[in-house]
Parts: structure tokens; sequence; C-alpha cells
């Protein structure tokens, strides 16, 4: 069914021929680690999850969107001691960082969690204790090896030349009484669930490293530290402080009320999509899903996993000086194109290379030249010959945007933004081609219809845009809705 006769100037009018209304998407990010402040990495990630929240609403969805920071743990407390503060002052001023990055890269998250929220403890205590009472965990010593940076346990077979690979540190030997969750308990029905895909983990190859995994003989681990003081009670024996990734992942059920409010989480449990990079693959796929099992939830519906990217062909580090900071980008290039050039420069879900001198270059041939071109001279014109918007042919098939929002619902960002961009370039090709400003007088009835007709186009392809640039998605639609359409200043100057 078209809906395209019902199209008026909101941006959020769904362009769709097959409408499931009203159905639930609950979507995550990770919740970032608080040690150091937001750069690109966490940027690229949030920004696709608010792509999809955003494409998901203006389908008729009911969206719930999480992200959040991750506050305790070793790692932190070090860095806070660095910093000659105490954990919560450290934690407090990070956290503002990250709320001041999202909101210039206009990320529209349904709520923002922190781990030292009191509802996210208290939450935590009750899941723990069903952990317990369920007979999935006991009490033991480790001995073995901890690498701080990654605030994980680690064997010698994943170290390389002896060091974490992550950062290139020699993880600590430590010796400590943790208690265990039993997790091979939960081992062949979690790998059932990813096989049969009631775990849809994508893209494909990350399914199969996960599968992978299963063969290298994973044991049951440890869900608290009884040497590191800055993190959450256990509620059965507070000389223990819950391990900071097992309390984490449960930011996911505690922001919808588990624990407190049963209506609301199962209003959104279980998540549809937890959007993470891959070096947390198995936390997520395995850890998560047999934790909730063992205490009768539901595992998530789905996992996309994103690769790595560097930066001009290097790793992203501070030593080199390469870390990006997403509000310079923004301060540079507006949040609108910011959020178009880090989606589109590879495709989403493999590992790719940031090439920030292609950045400018990009911006200026895509989003200047083409589309901000389009809308300029289209806009010009139209107030020039004091023509009015009105129904006009639509230039662009339905079969095109259906395809391009199957490939936002597909995750293939990059490719859905090539095919708005072609569409981009036919416009201009039409325009250039009917060169209205060459018609006279005799002939202003189709030249009416040829700028209404790129008026459509301009319409129909702000809407497709919405998800990725929701800024200039808007002000295109109000000003090219009408009647009158008057020009305005351009929406990206060149750079």
């Amino acid at each position: 069914m078209s809906l395209r006769a019902k199209c008026g100037a909101s941006i959020t009018t769904p362009i769709y021929h097959d409408l499931n209304m009203n159905k639930k998407f609950y979507i995550t990010t990770p919740i970032y680690y608080v040690n150091d402040q937001p750069h690109i990495g966490h940027a690229y990630t949030t920004v696709a999850a608010d792509v999809l929240a955003r494409f998901h609403r203006q389908k008729g969805d009911d969206v719930f969107f999480l992200t959040g920071t991750d506050e305790h743990g070793a790692k932190v407390a070090e860095s806070a001691k660095l910093a000659g503060q105490k954990p919560k002052e450290f934690v407090d001023e990070v956290v503002e960082l990250y709320r001041i990055a999202w909101k210039n890269l206009n990320i529209t998250h349904d709520e923002f969690i922190r781990t030292t929220d009191p509802a996210h403890i208290e939450a935590v205590g009750k899941f723990m204790q069903k952990l317990m009472d369920n007979g999935r965990l006991y009490e033991d010593t480790y001995e073995g090896l901890y690498c701080v940076g990654c605030e994980k346990f680690m064997t010698e077979k994943e170290l390389v030349d002896g060091y974490c690979p992550d950062h290139r540190k020699k993880p600590k030997k430590i010796k400590e009484k943790n208690y265990f969750f039993k997790l091979a308990k939960y081992l062949d029905q979690v790998k059932d669930l990813i096989q049969t895909d009631q775990i849809n983990i994508q893209p494909a190859e990350m399914k199969k490293e996960v599968l992978g995994l299963f063969k290298q003989g994973l044991g049951d681990f440890s869900v608290s530290r009884q040497k590191v003081k800055w993190g959450i009670p256990l509620p059965f024996d507070p000389a223990h402080n819950i391990y900071v990734w097992v309390e984490a992942l449960q930011n996911y059920i505690s922001a919808i009320g588990y624990g407190d409010n049963r209506d609301e989480f199962e209003r959104w449990w279980p998540a549809d999509c937890h959007l993470m990079a891959k070096d947390i693959l198995k936390f997520h796929a395995i850890y998560w899903p047999a934790l909730l099992l063992a205490v009768g939830e539901k595992p998530p519906k789905g996992l996309f996993i994103h690769g790595f990217f560097s930066i001009n062909g290097q790793k992203m580090s501070k030593s080199l000086g390469n870390v990006i900071n997403p509000n310079d980008l923004v301060e540079q290039y507006g949040s609108d194109a910011t959020r178009y050039l880090l989606l589109s420069q590879f495709p989403f879900g493999q590992d790719g290379d940031i090439k920030e001198s292609l950045f400018a270059e990009k911006y200026n041939s895509d989003l200047a030249n083409g589309l901000g071109n389009l809308a300029s001279r289209t806009a010009k014109l139209l107030e020039k010959n004091e023509i009015e918007i009105k129904s006009a042919k639509q230039p662009i098939s339905d079969k095109v945007i259906d395809d391009i929002n199957d490939q936002i619902e597909r995750y293939k960002f990059d490719e859905a933004l090539k095919s708005i961009m072609r569409l981009v370039a036919e416009a201009n090709k039409y325009l250039d081609q009917e060169a209205p400003w060459k018609l006279t007088e005799a002939d202003s009835e189709r030249r009416s219809e040829v700028l209404n007709n790129v008026a459509s186009w301009i319409t129909t392809m702000a809407r497709l845009f919405y998800p990725f640039m929701p800024i200039a998605s808007h002000s295109l639609v109000e000003q090219f809705t009408g009647p009158k359409v008057k020009k305005e200043e351009g929406l990206f100057p060149r750079k």
C-alpha cells in the first residue's frame, strides 16, 4: 500500500509499502567505559544505533533506544587515582562528556543509563541473588591472569608473546576467592539458539566466529572480585564486588524495569538488537544469554557486530595522537554531515579505515555540490518564477524506495546512502537536461511541471535521508512542501 498520497510536511511520515505498524523495537549500544573521554569509535556505534532507532520510529514501530556508561571496575578506579579524584567524582565528569557528545551528534536515546544509578544497582542485586538462589553460583579460588585494561580474565593462549593483544601489557597474575557461574550447564542450549538463529547474530562471519568459540573449551567464569573495591557488592556476600562485566551486561534489563516493573520489562524484553564492536563478542553472545537463561529470562533476539577501524591506516591510539574527538567533527562539518561521513566510508559490520583527508572531499562532492546544490538552485528557480508547489509526478519508483528501506533494515548503511546519492545525481541530471531556466513564458506550464517534479524528488529523498541526516531532512521537507518556496541559506556550505 503506498502512503505517498498521505505524505505531508511531517518528517516521520514513513515511505513504506509493507507496513507492520506498532511493532516493538528495542535497540542498545554497549555502555561505554568511562576511563577516558568519548572518541570516534564510540560515536560510530552510537550514530548507527540512532539511525536504526529513527528508521524504526519513522516506520511506525514502538522504539526504545538505550545507551549509557559503564562506571565500575579496577580500570576506572585507577584512572580516578591518576586524576587525583575519588571514583564517583571522576566518572561524573567523564559521563558529562558523553552526554555532550551525544547531544552534538543529535542522538535520540530514550534512556541514558549509568551503572552508578541506584535503580541499576538495585536490579543487579536482585539478578545476582536469583542466580544464587537458583544454585547457579559457587565459590572457588581463581588463580591466573587478569588484564586490567580489558577488565577480563585471560588464558595464556589469548596472549601474543605474553602480552594482551589489545593493550600490549602483560596481564597481572592474581589469586583470589571468587564466585563462579556454572556456564557449562548452558553451553549446549546457547549454541543451539545461535545455530537456529533464535539468537540472530549478524553479519554471518560473526555468527561463524561465535560458534568457533564453543570449540575452545569454555569454562565457568567469575562473577565477582574480592580485591576490586569500586563496584557493586554481592547481596549475599558483601565482601565481594560483582565483576564489572557481569554487572554491566545487566544494564540492558535494569533500564527497562527488571526486578521492579514487570509490565515495563515484558513490554521491551527481549532486546531486538544489541549493537557493538567485535571485541566484546564473547561476553554478549555466550555469557549474557547463559546468565539470562539461568534466571529464567529469554535471551536477546539479535546481535549485530561491527568491525574495528583504523585512522589513516593506523590503529587508533592516544600515543599516536590520532584519536578523533567527535565534537571536533561536528564543529567542522555539523552533526548531519558528521553522521553521513561516519557511515558512508565503508560497509557497516566490516573492518575499515577512516581517512580524515577524504572527509572534506566527500562532504563537498556529496553534500555541498550534490544535495545542497540541487536544493539551492531548485528553490531559487521556484521563487524567481513564483511557482507554487502542487501535486507532481513521483520520479522515484516504489521499488527503489523499498530497496533503500531494506538496505537500512539489514544494516547496509553505506549501500543505502549510495542509493540515495544516486537519486540526488539523477535529480541534478534531470534538472540540467530539462533546463527550466531556458524556457520562455510560453513554456511556463512545462517549467512549473519540471520544478514540481524536482521538488517532489527532493522531499522523497529527504525522508529517505531522515535517519541519517534528520536536521537537513526536516529543513528540506518544510522548504519544498510549499505552497510557496523560498531560497534559503545553503544546507552544506562548501569547505
